[in-house]
C-alpha cells in the first residue's frame, strides 16, 4: 500500500537508482496520474522528464473495460480477445478510437502547448505510469515508443499484477515494478491516496522538472 503517488514515485525511484545520473536517460510519464510518479523517478535520476500521451479504448457499454488503447503518433492497439467475446462491430471500434483521439489531441495541446516532445532517438526512455491493470494501453505506449527509435525501453510502475508484468517483458527491454500482488482488483486499491490528477497538476509538474513557469509548458486548462 502506497500513501500517494509521491511515495511511490520514490519507492520505484530506489528500484531504478543505477539509472541515475545518465545522460541518455529519459524520464517519459503517462497522464495524468503517472505523472507525479514519473516527476519523482525523474528528479532522483537527474533526468529529464516529458510525457507519452495515452488514451484508453473503452467497449461502449462498460467504459471502464478497455479493447485497446492508443497512443500519440497514430499508434493503436487492440485486444481482439475481448472484440470477439463481445462482438464489437468495426463501426463500434472506429466510433470510440475517433472520440479517444480528439481527447488525445486535446490534452497533447494542453499539457505541452506548442513545445515539441523531447528527442527520444538513441536514448534510454524509462517509462511510468501509477500502475498496470490489464496491460493494453502500456502495449499502444511501446508500440508508439518504438517508432521513436529510443536505444532501449525501461518499463516501470509502483504496482501490476504478475501475470500483466510477464506478457509486458516481452515488450519491453526491461519491466520494473515494487510490488506484483496476486490479488489484484485496480490499482487504486494500493493507494491510500488515488486522487484524480488534473491538467494543471501535469502542467505544473512539467515545468518544475524543465525549471520554466507552467505557462511555459501547456496551453489552455
Amino acid at each position: 500500500m502506497f500513501t500517494d503517488r509521491i511515495e511511490a514515485g520514490r519507492k520505484l525511484a530506489e528500484k531504478l537508482k543505477t539509472y541515475a545520473g545518465r545522460e541518455d536517460v529519459l524520464v517519459l510519464g503517462v497522464p495524468r496520474g503517472g505523472v507525479p510518479v514519473a516527476f519523482e523517478v525523474a528528479m532522483a535520476l537527474k533526468a529529464p522528464l516529458d510525457i507519452l500521451v495515452l488514451r484508453k479504448l473503452g467497449v461502449p457499454w462498460q467504459e471502464e473495460l478497455a479493447f485497446g488503447a492508443i497512443a500519440q503518433g497514430g499508434v493503436r492497439v487492440l485486444d481482439t480477445r475481448i472484440m470477439e467475446m463481445l462482438n464489437l462491430t468495426p463501426a463500434e471500434v472506429e466510433n470510440v478510437t475517433a472520440k479517444e483521439r480528439v481527447e488525445l489531441e486535446r490534452r497533447e495541446k494542453a499539457y505541452r502547448g506548442d513545445r515539441p516532445p523531447l528527442d527520444v532517438r538513441g536514448r534510454t526512455v524509462i517509462l511510468v505510469d501509477d500502475g498496470i491493470a490489464t496491460g493494453s494501453s502500456m502495449r499502444a505506449a511501446i508500440a508508439a515508443l518504438r517508432q521513436m527509435r529510443p536505444a532501449r525501453i525501461v518499463l516501470a510502475v509502483p504496482v501490476a499484477p504478475p501475470s500483466t508484468c510477464e506478457r509486458l517483458r516481452a515488450e519491453a527491454d526491461q519491466m520494473v515494478c515494487v510490488d506484483m500482488p496476486e490479488s489484484f482488483y485496480a490499482i487504486g486499491q494500493f493507494y491510500l491516496d488515488f486522487s484524480p490528477v488534473g491538467d494543471r497538476e501535469v502542467t505544473e509538474l512539467l515545468a518544475r522538472a524543465a525549471g520554466l513557469a507552467p505557462e511555459n509548458v501547456g496551453g489552455k486548462r
